[in-house]
């Protein structure tokens, strides 16, 4: 017997204590999270040593080299861009099982509907395809490869782990932990990778489950990137922490004017991505045409404003030169907008990236073209910041990360006030409009949306019912072969009189089925609804505690209509809004 059993035993008061701190701790440590503070730095470090490698792969070897090359011998930029997107869509064809499904969409669409699974075989293919479309030029960075690894990751880590009480669900949690670890060592911003990561799922909401993870993970992960590239900001940029009442004013338009940019160029993203992945035409072929134009706009601009900015390329040495160099409106204009064009042939063709700093980029652009023309404001540092958070709010629906990224990234903390102003209006001006085709709106958000819709919409008008005087053994042999429900409704004179139930027949043996009477063995109490309830008030009825198997819609002389079940409700859930259901099948069709 050990000491603190006898001592327990000794003492009465000792015992009852020892009972009351034991019960403190399984309740302060009921969601067992002492379990990431093991898996999530394995994460971080693994995450943050493959996020090293692709920068010192793109930003350090491959892209410097193309860039002076490309400025140059203007005359390769357009080959030299065709040969890495086929290059990629070669890769990406041959293998990989989806060649449209790769980086930030493929984690989004894994949250969503994969329960965090994401497939290691393509994981190698699919990093090389990256590295050839941005390292050779194309208008995207490494957010995509870096999202799409550190998820991916993630995933195959919790293979590996199940002994650690890790639970399935905790699938999806590494997956965007992971994801947050690659956005945080991609851009040395450890909390900017948190809250993109969290932001990234949803349209309105945050992926709260994944909060523990994804910090710890993001922390290590920025740390192992420090280690070998050191932790300063990733952009240089100046800022004086001044501005005024007015200044906050501007910021207000300047936000309205990227929110409405950002949202055209959302929709027209959409578009383009749905029509190429419908073209029957090789997926290496698509990219060559898409290496084409974006090379013809990096050769265009280029042609008619000599200099070293171009927009092509991951452009991380483009915000010095927008902010530290002297530019015209109109070139900066510009320059925002041939970005954005690169971007949509780069990335709509299936160039395997993102555009999140393509967005910052175009971003401070037009901030600083708004600074020198509109506001006439010496302070291009503030209205860049302003224009660089409002495009990311505008394009990816991520506000917070926009602010969180100009802060950490830039090091321009003095402007975390007109940013956040700057992303809220392009948030809201943009609507629901965003790049991405797999963000959704919260549950909580969309089973509120019931409330706008009626039962009747989503009943199930053929149904079988049974009459109250039959014999049990005729309902069975009604039923028989046929797939059903766990009860169906009893009708007694044209009026519904209450339901029988599987349970209740399996009351009955079988030798007595044709004496015993549906009436006899039907249950009673029926929860019965109009076909004008609406399906908010229907879907809090059926998950009640003891809740009923379905709801009976009768009409107003309890006559029989239809019924309603709680799967019923959660496929009009899912279709959404007419709109939005439109847009699913286009999206269906693509797959």
């Amino acid at each position: 017997m050990g000491p603190l059993k006898l001592a327990t035993e000794r003492y009465p008061k000792l015992r009852r204590y020892a009972s009351l701190i034991r019960e403190d701790l399984v309740e302060t440590y009921s969601r067992d999270l002492h379990k990431w503070l093991v898996i999530a730095p394995i994460l971080g470090v693994v995450t943050g040593l493959l996020i090293t490698l692709l920068v010192k792969v793109i930003l350090m070897w491959m892209w410097p080299q193309m860039l002076r090359y490309y400025l140059s011998h203007r005359a390769a930029i357009v080959p030299g861009l065709i040969l890495g997107f086929v290059v990629a869509g070669l890769l990406m064809q041959f293998l990989t099982p989806d060649p449209d499904e790769h980086s930030t969409e493929e984690i989004i669409r894994s949250y969503h509907e994969r329960q965090g699974r994401v497939s290691m075989k393509p994981f190698v293919p699919k990093l090389l395809a990256a590295v050839a479309t941005v390292g050779m030029g194309g208008s995207a960075a490494l957010e995509g490869p870096s999202i799409y690894g550190g998820g991916a990751i993630g995933s195959w880590l919790w293979t590996k782990v199940r002994r650690l009480r890790i639970e399935p669900r905790d699938r999806r949690i590494l997956l965007i932990s992971g994801a947050a670890a690659g956005m945080s060592a991609v851009f040395r911003a450890p909390l900017t990778g948190i809250v993109f990561a969290l932001e990234m799922p949803y349209k309105d909401d945050l992926a709260h489950e994944a909060l523990l993870p994804s910090l710890i993970a993001s922390v290590i992960s920025f740390a192992t990137m420090a280690a070998f590239t050191g932790a300063g900001p990733i952009f240089s940029f100046p800022s004086s922490g001044i501005y005024t009442r007015k200044d906050l004013l501007w910021a207000v338009l300047l936000g309205a004017i990227c929110g409405v940019i950002a949202m055209v160029f959302d929709i027209t993203f959409r578009r383009v991505r749905r029509f190429s992945i419908q073209a029957k035409i090789p997926h290496w072929a698509k990219m060559a045409i898409g290496g084409t134009l974006t090379g013809v706009c990096g050769l265009a601009f280029i042609t008619a404003f000599h200099g070293p900015l171009i927009p092509i390329g991951p452009n991380y040495e483009a915000v010095p030169l927008i902010l530290q160099q002297a530019h015209s409106s109109i070139e900066l204009v510009i320059f925002g907008g041939m970005k954005l064009a690169a971007t949509l042939f780069s990335l709509g063709v299936g160039g395997v990236s993102a555009a999140f700093v393509p967005l910052f980029l175009s971003g401070s652009s037009f901030g600083v073209a708004f600074a020198q023309s509109v506001a006439r404001s010496p302070m291009v540092d503030l209205f860049a910041a302003v224009g660089m958070a409002a495009f990311i709010a505008g394009g990816y629906k991520t506000p917070l990360t926009a602010v969180v990224f100009v802060a950490e990234a830039t090091g321009g903390h003095a402007y975390i006030v007109p940013a956040l102003i700057g992303a809220a209006v392009a948030y809201a001006v943009s609507g629901e409009a965003s790049m991405s085709g797999d963000q959704r709106l919260h549950e909580g958000v969309r089973i509120a949306e019931l409330s706008n819709l009626v039962v009747g919409g989503v009943m199930q008008r053929r149904v079988i019912a049974a009459e109250a005087g039959w014999r049990v053994g005729e309902f069975v042999e009604t039923i028989r072969g046929r797939i059903g429900h766990t009860a169906y409704p009893v009708i007694d004179h044209a009026r519904v009189a209450g339901t029988i139930s599987m349970v209740s027949l399996s009351q009955v043996p079988p030798e007595k089925w044709d004496q015993a009477a549906v009436r006899d063995i039907m249950e009673r109490e029926v929860e019965i609804v109009s076909p004008e309830c609406d399906l908010h008030d229907a879907l809090r009825m059926l998950m009640a505690p003891h809740g009923p198997h379905m709801l009976i819609v009768t009409s107003d002389e309890g006559r029989l209509e239809g019924i309603v079940t709680k799967t019923d409700i959660l496929s009009a859930l899912n279709a959404g809004p007419p709109a939005r259901t439109e847009e699913a099948r286009g999206e269906q069709a693509q797959k």
